[in-house]
């Protein structure tokens, strides 16, 4: 469920990735009877409460894992931009980005992508064609 929109969503889960979480359930996760799949890995084994900030967690293993941040982007919302990111340099349409980043309008995505120059420049246009017929 969209927690910004309130609406069912479904991902494809791409085979690699549900690997790893068959993997993560067989191998990793600790001794709990939720039904919920990311649970805390320290005493009491539960599912992340609202009022646990993940920040810290997604931050840690970030840097660990090497994976360069832009500036003043840091935890979920970190992640937030960079699948946003990802999906617009992969031609990915803005609507769908709205949806998958549960946007109720496109204009809330802006936010979330970091200007593409190199999408821009794909999209520029040559002045000299656009006037050839001679209007302005």
């Amino acid at each position: 469920m969209q927690q910004k929109t309130g609406r069912a969503i479904e991902y494809p889960l791409p085979d690699d990735i549900g690997w790893a979480v068959i993997d993560c359930l067989r191998h990793g996760r600790p001794p709990t009877t939720t039904s919920i799949v990311f649970v805390r890995h320290q005493p009491p084994f539960e599912p992340f409460g609202p009022d646990q900030n993940l920040y810290h967690i997604i931050t840690k293993y970030t840097r660990l894992a090497g994976i360069a941040v832009p500036d003043g982007h840091r935890g979920l919302h970190s992640l937030r931009h960079m699948v946003a990111r990802t999906l617009l340099e992969h031609g990915t349409a803005l609507p769908q980005i709205a949806d998958i980043l549960g946007h109720a309008t496109v204009q809330s995505t802006h936010t979330d992508l970091a200007i593409d120059v190199a999408g821009l420049q794909r999209c520029a246009l040559d002045p000299e064609e656009v006037f050839a017929d001679g209007r302005p």
